[in-house]
């Protein structure tokens, strides 16, 4: 329902804009303004957000696994954790770093193919 609320309040602070007037008045069909140029920008924060959930649960799965006894990352974390196995906790927290790492690279990506204003280069210009 969280999701749904920021799509809502997104989709109707991108209707206001000038260029979705624009797109309508040059004729372009409904359907194509919905998702072609609302939806694109309506879903930079849905986006954000889905993001920095997949980071807090990626926190939450060491509580999972360990109260459904469920083998995983998150219970061999737990288990280093009681038995004071340093390498293994450095590795489990290197692991899930490395994971948060790269979910923050996709959506770094994602945010270039949805925002037109975002653009890659390969380098930047001084002066």
């Amino acid at each position: 329902a969280f999701y749904s609320r920021v799509l809502r309040s997104s989709l109707l602070e991108v209707m206001g804009e000038d260029y979705i007037r624009t797109a309508q008045a040059k004729g372009v069909s409904p359907r194509m303004v919905m998702i072609s140029h609302i939806m694109r920008n309506a879903l930079i924060p849905v986006v954000t957000l889905a993001a920095l959930d997949l980071s807090l649960l990626l926190g939450g799965v060491v509580v999972i696994e360990a109260v459904f006894g469920w083998p995983g990352i998150g219970l061999q974390a737990w288990t280093a954790i009681r038995n004071q196995d340093t390498p293994v906790i450095m590795g489990t927290v290197l692991f899930a770093s490395i994971a948060v790492v790269f979910l923050n690279l996709f959506v770094d990506l994602l945010y270039v193919v949805l925002d037109p204003r975002v653009r890659l280069t390969t380098g930047t210009k001084r002066g």
